[in-house]
This record gives structure tokens, C-alpha cells and sequence, in this order.
């Protein structure tokens, strides 16, 4: 294992074992649940995916957000995507954007 130094913040790690890379990101993910389907998404990289059930919606966020910076990386692009979606490099490590609040609101609208 040849371990690189952190381009993804404090919490997240960018590893290489060879020719693969490992990532460890911690990233906030809110499940839906729609009809009979539940529905993952994280706004820091603006990408989601559904399944049957929450463990299986679970499952497939996590091989998602795998194939995302798979793609990334094979494409050279991780630098230009992630500033793209508001994450911010400081010497040389990506921090997402911070999620401030997720809340419910009420809202009231009249239209004709």
C-alpha cells in the first residue's frame, strides 16, 4: 500500500494500493423513500440512486459514489468536478461543502 497524502480533507483519505485507489469520504447522504422505492442523495456531489429497500438503496449509493470518483480519477477530471460542485482545496486537500442545516418547512402559495 502506498498511502498519498490526503487531497480530500482530514476526514476523507485518497489511497493507492497498486493500480487501485481507496477512498474514505464521509459525506452527507439523505434517504427518500417514494411509492414502494427509497431514494439516496448527497447534495455535496449532487448524486443519488434508489432501490427496493433502504439496505439495498445503501448498497447501491455506496458502489454509486464508488463508480463516481472511479470515473473521476480514470478521466483526469476529480480536480475540475469537485470544484465544479463547491468543494474547496486547501493545501492540497478537497473539503466538500459543510452542511449547515436540513430541515422541514412549511410553505403556503396561491396560484390560479
Amino acid at each position: 500500500m502506498k498511502d498519498v497524502p490526503s487531497i480530500l480533507g482530514t476526514r476523507n483519505k485518497l489511497c493507492y494500493y497498486g493500480d487501485m485507489i481507496k477512498l474514505n469520504l464521509q459525506l452527507p447522504v439523505s434517504v427518500f423513500k417514494e411509492g414502494k422505492h427509497f431514494i439516496a442523495y448527497t447534495p455535496v456531489l449532487d448524486l443519488s440512486t434508489s432501490g427496493k429497500n433502504y439496505e439495498e438503496v445503501k448498497k447501491r449509493f455506496k458502489e454509486s459514489v464508488n463508480i463516481f470518483f472511479e470515473e473521476l480519477v480514470k478521466k483526469g477530471t476529480l480536480d475540475e468536478v469537485l470544484e465544479n460542485l463547491g468543494w474547496q482545496k486547501v493545501k492540497k486537500r478537497w473539503s466538500p461543502p459543510f452542511l449547515v442545516s436540513q430541515e422541514s418547512q412549511m410553505f403556503q402559495f396561491a396560484a390560479s
